[in-house]
């Protein structure tokens, strides 16, 4: 029923001020719109709602992955990511290479960083 059907993302933020920047300029996002609930953004014909949770009491970010891309060539990712200022996540007992990129048992190439609200997003290379 739902797999024909567009997908929708969610990702919180605490802070719309220091979001919209990074989504837009950092990652590269197209802004779409704001609305009294979340900046939206258009990533590559997905509606990415960036949705303000400033007035949930207790709100943390979840502790893995909540958002990532499928990239063709992850050093170039993740080198120019690294231009723009975003620092990649290393983990114990992950072998990760000097860039932080871990090749998994299939052969896929992950890397993951962190969103300004702390939120972990990733960029995979299969």
């Amino acid at each position: 029923m739902l797999g024909s059907m567009d997908i929708v993302a969610f990702v919180p933020t605490r802070n719309r001020q220091k979001a919209r920047p990074y989504y837009e300029k950092t990652l590269g996002l197209s802004f779409v719109s704001d609305d009294q609930f979340a900046l939206v953004f258009d990533a590559n014909g997905i509606m990415v709602r960036v949705v303000d949770v400033s007035t949930v009491p207790g709100f943390e970010p979840a502790p893995f992955t909540i958002l990532g891309w499928s990239v063709g060539d992850i050093g170039k990712t993740v080198k120019g990511l690294g231009k723009k200022g975003v620092k990649f996540e290393r983990y114990p007992g992950m072998q990760q290479d000097q860039i932080g990129v871990w090749t998994s048992p299939s052969g896929a190439k992950v890397a993951w960083f962190k969103d300004p609200d702390g939120n972990v997003l990733s960029v995979t290379e299969s």
